[in-house]
């Protein structure tokens, strides 16, 4: 990505979070039902509009259903956990909650709008409903906490099934000589005996992200903010931010021009080659693979030369591709702001800017991050002319190259 200003957009975390009017419909236990979790679950009336994209499988009352039609209802009534049979009001009536306060859930998680009269839900959505709200209602989440991790939810196993979609179809097309619609028509048979243990992986995986991220945002923040002291004056933009972190960035040269010159499957084998590759580099070197935007990817890791191990890393491994251009890399020590999956924060712009500025192959990284690094006879740095870096005014840019040590070694 050449257009530094979409780069900065999208890199200081900028996102559209929506109207949660937490305040004005409540989730918490109430007498009356003008109140969202209120006893009758009538609440507010449903203004919203009643476009539906969640399509229903529905049986024609006369004619003959295709295999593919049977697959498909068969699949949805297990993955749904049954047949659809209520409306959007009988799900909300039945936990005792109001129409409006249900919206909300159901928005977190990406639902479409239904109608009134669509029966579009069962009765395991009324179960799912009743364990959001009894969160609230016994104090174990409030409202605005409960909606963000809903919307967590929603977002993260979007991406994440989306995903699997078009990995199963893309491995039935190149191994079973199937065309694309072919394969899509054929995934909905292939697909019911992979539920069960794509469900056990999503459980274990999860269990053990979690227990990282603990350690990573809970046991470990306090060392890190201590760690990160050392050479500031407490006066610096991100001084009052609650985690320190090592953010780097990975920039593909000349991906826009490769793109354009690429087929379909070229194009996606490039960037699935990319993803992979930074993945697998960012978690040998004990980072978080943030997010991957295009041609780019944002990482951090809990310590300078741990950050500074992946960016060298990385660097080199996209000089050696036979396939992927090389790679503009950049990273800096500094404080940040974590939330919504996401990082924000002078740091993560500093690390945008200094990617820019970086030659192909290359690492840069700041002067304040140098000094951290500076004691450490497996890094070489390489202070180069200060630069003008918009927002941030005179920034002596430092190269980090490769000192004593192997650096890191994948299996």
């Amino acid at each position: 990505m050449n257009d530094e200003d979409q780069r900065g957009a999208q890199q200081t975390g900028t996102h559209e979070t929506g109207t949660h009017e937490v305040g004005a419909d409540g989730f918490g236990t109430h007498e009356t039902g003008a109140d969202g979790f209120g006893a009758d679950g009538s609440g507010a009336q449903d203004t919203g509009h009643r476009e539906v994209t969640d399509a229903v499988v529905e049986i024609p009352a006369t004619g003959t259903l295709s295999a593919e039609r049977i697959a498909a209802k068969s699949l949805e009534t297990r993955l749904l956990g049954g047949e659809r049979k209520l409306r959007r009001r009988e799900v909300a009536a039945g936990v005792g909650l109001s129409l409006l306060s249900a919206r909300k859930l159901w928005r977190a998680l990406g639902f479409p709008n239904f109608g009134d009269d669509d029966v579009a839900f069962t009765e395991r959505d009324q179960e799912a409903l009743s364990t959001a709200v009894g969160l609230v209602r016994n104090g174990k989440l409030t409202e605005e906490a409960a909606i963000s991790v809903t919307r967590a939810i929603g977002q993260m196993t979007d991406r994440m099934v989306v995903w699997q979609i078009e990995a199963l179809v893309e491995d039935m097309v190149h191994e079973q000589g199937l065309t694309d619609a072919q394969a899509r028509k054929r995934l909905v048979h292939e697909l019911p005996a992979l539920v069960d243990p794509l469900e056990e992986m999503l459980v274990y995986s999860w269990r053990r992200q979690l227990n990282a991220a603990v350690q990573r945002l809970a046991v470990r923040a306090e060392a890190g903010l201590q760690a990160s002291e050392e050479g500031r004056e407490g006066d610096e933009d991100d001084a009052p931010l609650p985690l320190a972190r090592a953010v780097g960035f990975a920039d593909l040269v000349s991906y826009t021009s490769l793109s354009r010159r690429m087929n379909e499957k070229t194009l996606a084998k490039l960037v699935q080659r990319f993803e992979n590759k930074c993945a697998e580099i960012i978690s040998v070197g004990g980072g978080r693979l943030v997010k991957t935007v295009g041609d780019e990817v944002l990482y951090i890791a809990e310590t300078p030369a741990a950050g500074a191990e992946i960016s060298l890393a990385l660097a080199e491994a996209f000089t050696r591709d036979e396939i992927l251009p090389e790679a503009r890399v950049a990273m800096v020590w500094g404080r940040i702001l974590s939330r919504l999956g996401d990082i924000y924060g002078p740091t993560v712009n500093l690390a945008a800017r200094l990617t820019t500025l970086a030659d192909p192959g290359t690492v840069l990284v700041d002067s304040m991050t140098a000094a951290a690094l500076d004691q450490d006879e497996r890094f070489v740095l390489i202070p180069q002319d200060v630069e003008n870096v918009r927002g941030f005014g005179e920034i002596q840019p430092v190269t980090l190259a490769r000192g004593r040590g192997k650096g890191l070694v994948l299996d």
